[in-house]
């Protein structure tokens, strides 16, 4: 499915982000994200904004050229030759770097890999959702007589919401329902196989979310982000609960008992542990590991989770944290950086089209905001120094739950800076003769 951790580092094939360069023995899926652009619709989401500044002054240079090639002609005014062709080749060169970096995204960007090779360069999105089941369950026929991992990362429910036209129009909510029930199909369709192949009691299988709804994605009235129900916030928004609470769904018969309830604090960081434990291996010891394994807590041997703390990033930058105090069972949420909202009212940031980690579009908070998620989910009631007897107590414990936290941090390069978001040809994963990447290998071999 969707691997969003790109593909080579110093070159085109050195493949060093690649999942089987990540302890995985088999991919098949997109290295990159999905964008409306892969739909070849009229609303571009990579970077909308800076698009339309480069068109800005794309227009501008072309104007200078006319304006200067006229006044030459009708000897309006002198100007050589050399400077206005000179300013038509810059404007030329920075026509083209900029829109090759925008403007093939659907063939930069949306591209489906089998290990190594690309298969699809543009990906057909008609068929991406057949294409990826079909590649799953027979992973799972070639796989049920030995222990396995399948970790099948959906494109649904992403936008730009694929759905196959059996799916249109089934669901009362739009094409966000429409595409909701595609991937209920398709997750039912997975655990038949697993039922059939005789491999329901022995596999655990773990369903979740990556992150909640996005608020900011519409077109025209229609919602296309999905809903976080009473909670603030979501995707991309660092610490508001709208973008952090998510579905978690186990189901393994025979070893858990069905219609289970656990409200403690989990994380996906738990997965890791999880199936390490699982295959009966153990965590690597010589750094901190920061997810826990969810077996005890899963087969009731324990009743809480190991995690006191869970810290919210947004980027590089811790946004909050989460304090479920364990003597009271009360669960406490700071807020150290939020997100500046546009409009102030709806809770999402709608004239940036995502919410910023840092600069001015987010405000910092000394105190930080404080809110008791047991008794305020909604985050609607900040509580203060007058509100709250324990304020003070709380937040310095936090404080101090921080300091210990950053002293488990290793700094890394920054992976999310300018330079490396920008498109280099010389990394770009081509399945022909670049600049030409175009092929359908799923087809040509059907």
């Amino acid at each position: 499915g969707k691997w969003h951790m790109g593909v080579n580092c110093k070159y085109r094939r050195d493949h060093c982000h690649h999942p089987l360069n990540h302890g995985f023995d088999y991919f098949y899926g997109m290295p990159f994200t999905l964008l409306n652009e892969c739909q070849g619709t009229d609303d571009p989401e990579l970077a909308k904004s800076l698009q339309d500044t480069y068109w800005l002054y794309t227009q501008m240079i072309i104007l200078a050229v006319l304006t200067l090639l006229t006044g030459k002609l009708t000897n309006f005014f002198s100007v050589k030759w050399k400077v206005i062709i000179c300013l038509a080749i810059c404007g030329l060169l920075y026509f083209v770097t900029w829109f090759s970096s925008y403007g093939f995204t659907k063939y930069w960007n949306c591209i489906l890999m089998r290990n190594h090779d690309i298969t699809e360069q543009p990906m057909n999105l008609e068929k991406t959702a057949s294409n990826m089941l079909k590649e799953t369950v027979s992973f799972i026929e070639r796989n049920k007589h030995r222990p396995f991992l399948l970790f099948v990362s959906l494109l649904h429910v992403h936008t730009p919401l694929i759905t196959t036209e059996k799916f249109q129009g089934r669901s009362r909510h739009g094409l966000y329902g429409d595409n909701v029930e595609e991937m209920d199909w398709m997750v039912g369709r997975l655990l038949d196989v697993i039922d059939n192949e005789g491999l329901k009691n022995t596999t655990f299988v773990y369903f979740a979310s990556d992150h909640g709804g996005s608020l900011e994605a519409y077109r025209g009235n229609a919602r296309l982000g999905g809903w976080n129900g009473i909670y603030k916030g979501g995707k991309g928004m660092g610490g508001w609960e709208g973008g952090i609470r998510v579905p978690g769904i186990v189901r393994w018969p025979g070893v858990l008992p069905a219609g289970t309830v656990i409200n403690e604090l989990t994380s996906l960081m738990d997965v890791f542990p999880t199936v390490v434990q699982l295959a009966g291996g153990s965590v690597p010891q010589d750094r901190v590991i920061d997810g826990l394994t969810l077996v005890p807590l899963l087969r009731g041997t324990t009743q809480h989770s190991g995690h006191e703390f869970l810290f919210h990033y947004c980027g590089v930058f811790l946004h909050a944290v989460r304090w479920h105090q364990k003597d009271s069972g009360t669960v406490w949420k700071a807020h150290y950086i939020t997100p500046v909202f546009q409009p102030e009212a709806s809770a999402a940031c709608f004239g940036r089209g995502i919410c910023p980690c840092f600069g001015d579009g987010v405000t910092h908070h000394d105190p930080p905001l404080l809110f008791d998620l047991s008794r305020d989910p909604s985050e609607a009631n900040p509580l203060s120094a007058d509100t709250e007897p324990l304020f003070d107590t709380i937040t310095r414990r936090i404080e101090e739950a921080v300091e210990e936290h950053r002293k488990t941090l290793t700094p890394v390069p920054q992976q999310l800076s300018p330079y490396n978001n920008i498109w280099k040809p010389w990394l770009q994963p081509c399945c022909g003769t670049f600049p030409f990447c175009w092929c359908d290998e799923e087809n040509n071999k059907a």
